[in-house]
């Protein structure tokens, strides 16, 4: 079972996030989802990492989910997702309301000081224009680890299609 938070790591929980990734995580502020074991699934970082822009603010750290999707990918449902977006109205507008929410929340997690110093260097447009993952173009669906990273740390349109279109997606984590 996918249980959404947001804290800060644990030791423990830092250092299983930096197992499943390979690697220490780069600007890693919050566990955003974790199992029913408290094993992290997703996290939240950043947005200005080394001075840089990081317009993606949830990823998944679970390497079964992170597989998981790169099936889905690899299936060519991007593509189908893509050609539904131009069709279903509806998928559409909470797709875009997803984009609109993600902006919101970043925004939201960037204190004034970062603020600042995101505005000197010109980053501003960086990350309050474009959506999940950084994404310009809200009809497209570049990345499907990013916006099931959004679902289950937050809410995302894709990620809710997901869980009900492949629902084995969610339940290799349960």
């Amino acid at each position: 079972m996918i249980q959404r938070t947001d804290d800060a790591p644990s030791a423990a929980q830092l250092e299983l996030v930096r197992q499943q990734l390979g690697r220490a995580p780069r600007g890693l502020q919050a566990i955003t989802a974790v199992d029913g074991r408290g094993t992290p699934l997703a996290v939240r970082v950043a947005s200005l990492v080394d001075g840089k822009p990081f317009p993606t603010l949830y990823w998944l750290s679970s390497e079964t989910l992170r597989i998981e999707i790169s099936r889905l990918e690899a299936d060519g449902v991007i593509k189908a997702l893509e050609a539904q977006l131009r069709e279903d109205t509806a998928l559409r507008e909470a797709y875009r309301r997803s984009h609109e929410a993600y902006i919101a929340r970043r925004w939201q997690y960037i204190d004034a000081a970062t603020r600042a110093e995101i505005e000197a260097a010109g980053f501003t447009r960086a990350l309050t224009e474009r959506g999940v993952g950084g994404i310009a173009d809200w009809q497209q669906v570049r990345c499907l680890h990013t916006q099931y990273a959004h679902h289950i740390s937050d809410h995302n349109a894709i990620g809710e299609w997901i869980d009900h279109h492949y629902p084995r997606v969610a339940a290799s984590v349960a």
